[in-house]
Formats: C-alpha cells, sequence, structure tokens
C-alpha cells in the first residue's frame, strides 16, 4: 500500500477495526475510509455494492462482523450465521467487481474443530467436528476464508484471509450479555469491587456509560444490585460461566492490527501454497501462549485489587477446552507479538476506567 492508497476499513468502529483504522493513520496513510453501520448497511448487497461502485477503494480491510461471547453465540445462533455470511458475500463480491488490489479477511480461529491438535496449525481446517456452541459463527468464517480462496484460484485475485485469536483492547464490546471473556470479567469484577466499597458514585458513572438492560445507574440502589446479581455481580463475589479449566490465547487488538498491515503489505496470495491441490493458505494470528480462564480470572482480580470471591458454575457451558494456535507460519513470514497477557490485562483495565 502507498501512503496515499484509498483503504476502506469495514467495521472502522469495531475493536478490530478500530484498531486497524487507528494504525494506518498514525502510520500517516492518508485516505483511509470508513462508514459506520448507519451509514452503510453491509447487510444490504445494493447498497454495499454502490458503495464500492462510488468510492473505488484499492484495498480492503473486512473487518465488519457479527460478534459476541458463548452465551450470544449459543442463543443467537441464526442471526450469527446469517448476518455474517451476509456481510462477508457482499463485501468480498463488491471487491471482486470493483477491482480491489488487495482484501484482508478477518475471520477467527474459532474455525477450528473442537478437538484439534494443539497448538492448531492451519491445516487442522476441516478435519473434525466444531465446538457446538459457535458453530454457525465458525461456519460462517470458513465460508468467507473459502469464497476468498476460491475467488483467487478462479479469477486470480489476491484476497488474503487471517485467523485472529481471541482479541481485546481499546473500544472492546463490555455488554454483560454479549461480550467476550476477557472484557467481561474485567467489567464484572470492577463493579463487584464498587459494590464491595459502597461506591455507589462509580457503580452509577458505569452503568449510565454503558447501560444493562434499561439500567442506566439512575434507578434506586436495591434495583441496581437486584439487576446486577442476574449477571453473577454481588457485593461480595462475582460468578462466571463454565469451569475455569479451559485455556485461552489473547492477542492485544493493537498487535493485530500491527499484524494485519504487514501481511497487508508483505504477503500475496501466491506466497501462501505450492502443489496443485490449494487450501489453507489462512494465516493464524496469535501469541503461541495461553492461560486458564481461572488463571486470567486471577490477574484481572489482582489488577482491580479485588477481594470478593470469584466462583465458576460448571453447570454453563465451557466452550472448547483449548484454542492454543500454532503461529509459525506467521513467524516465518516476518511478525511475532510483543505484548503479554500481564501487561495486556494492566492496559485494558487502565483503558476501561478512563473510557467511563
Amino acid at each position: 500500500m502507498e501512503k496515499t492508497s484509498k483503504i476502506y476499513v469495514a467495521g472502522h468502529r469495531g475493536l478490530v477495526g478500530s484498531a486497524i483504522f487507528k494504525k494506518l493513520t498514525d502510520l500517516d496513510y492518508t485516505n483511509v475510509i470508513g462508514r459506520t453501520s448507519s451509514e452503510l448497511d453491509l447487510l444490504d448487497g445494493g447498497a454495499t455494492s454502490k458503495f464500492f461502485a462510488e468510492e473505488r477503494p484499492e484495498y480492503v480491510f473486512l473487518a465488519a462482523a457479527y460478534v459476541g461471547g458463548i452465551m450470544a453465540n449459543n442463543t443467537y445462533r441464526a442471526d450469527f450465521i446469517y448476518k455474517n455470511l451476509q456481510i462477508q458475500q457482499n463485501v468480498i463480491v463488491s471487491a471482486f467487481e470493483t477491482k480491489v488490489k488487495k482484501l484482508l479477511f478477518l475471520g477467527s480461529t474459532c474455525i477450528y474443530p473442537k478437538e484439534a491438535q494443539q497448538p492448531i496449525s492451519e491445516t487442522e481446517l476441516l478435519t473434525n467436528t466444531l465446538e457446538y456452541t459457535n458453530e454457525p459463527y465458525a461456519i460462517a468464517k470458513i465460508a468467507g476464508l473459502k469464497m476468498c480462496e476460491s475467488f483467487n484460484i478462479q479469477y486470480g485475485t489476491n484476497f488474503i484471509s487471517v485467523m485472529p485469536t481471541n482479541l481485546y483492547g481499546p473500544n472492546d464490546n463490555f455488554d454483560l450479555e454479549r461480550s467476550h471473556v476477557l472484557p467481561a470479567m474485567i467489567r464484572k469484577i470492577h463493579l463487584s469491587k464498587q459494590l464491595m466499597d459502597r461506591n455507589w458514585g462509580e457503580v452509577r458513572k458505569d452503568l449510565k456509560a454503558r447501560p444493562v438492560q434499561d439500567l442506566n445507574g439512575s434507578e434506586t440502589e436495591s434495583e441496581i444490585i437486584e439487576m446486577l446479581a442476574r449477571y453473577g455481580i454481588f457485593e461480595d463475589r462475582v460468578e462466571l460461566w463454565g469451569s475455569g479449566t479451559p485455556m485461552r490465547e489473547f492477542l492485544w487488538s493493537e498487535e493485530m492490527a500491527d499484524a494485519c498491515l504487514f501481511v497487508m503489505n508483505n504477503v500475496d496470495f501466491k506466497d501462501l501454497y505450492s502443489g496443485k491441490e490449494i487450501r489453507n493458505t489462512h494465516i493464524n494470528i496469535g501469541t503461541g501462549r495461553d492461560i486458564t480462564i481461572r488463571g486470567l480470572s486471577k490477574l484481572i482480580a489482582d489488577r482491580i485489587h479485588y477481594q470478593g470471591k470469584i466462583l465458576f458454575d460448571s453447570s454453563k457451558p465451557d466452550g472448547t477446552f483449548r484454542k492454543l494456535v500454532d503461529v509459525s507460519k506467521l513467524n516465518a513470514l516476518g511478525w511475532k507479538h510483543e505484548i503479554e497477557i500481564e501487561e495486556g490485562v494492566n492496559r485494558m483495565y487502565d483503558w476501561y476506567v478512563k473510557n467511563l
């Protein structure tokens, strides 16, 4: 990419897209564009096609997606498969029709089988059964990477797919029902500490910034306590889903953005295969290191100076037991992470408090 290239970041307000958008502008790319969902509904094929025809971006980062944690994935299964398939199809086809020079599709490591060999290499794709709770989302993401791969093979496009591990960072989603495990855990432990300290000003400030259902901090103390309890947040404890034993790998979102720019600038589709059968051309992005959910909760509790109990409800699903990705392909291409989870948790909580 040239500094003046027209670059479209689809989903530029989300966790992934905002990190890429910021990285591009910080590096003085001068023609970076984005559209909010109210400005451009990527579920609308006609509107998406019109946008590409009018704007003619040269490079596209496809970071737009309908995402959520284990509860949301398992509850809104139809929404997760339909909306993600629709967004991907509309953007990828429009990029093809307008002769975009290069597109980077961002998937997820949930594409891999539940019982995949650890650490998970790209070759594990489609070798076994997916994790049930996020199967619809995973299938959508598999379809996206296969769509990119297939357009490349048939039409000679240069559409690259990357599969980031669990991401966290600035502009994350802290919704108590739909967020991923790390931001949800930060908010729950933070709120429980404020309840424990009887710091009602901070509780109300949090709820005003990020309402929970219809709760916005203006309610009575008893009403707030009753509502937060539904999400496992109490004055003396926090209750979390699952057994706490599954292991997860986490990558700071701004480092993911750095990896994406590296791939966009240095890797082409022709670099990712050899032989007659072209498959598994996607690239894992991660750290190669994981931590138990229980261990993560302790890291967060220590950072927040939380003295309450952290309990796990093993009647709730754990999801995949372990999902550590093999990042040797990415490392061999020339990129490696630097921020470890301990530093990342500190950064994440500081950002959360600052943005209340």
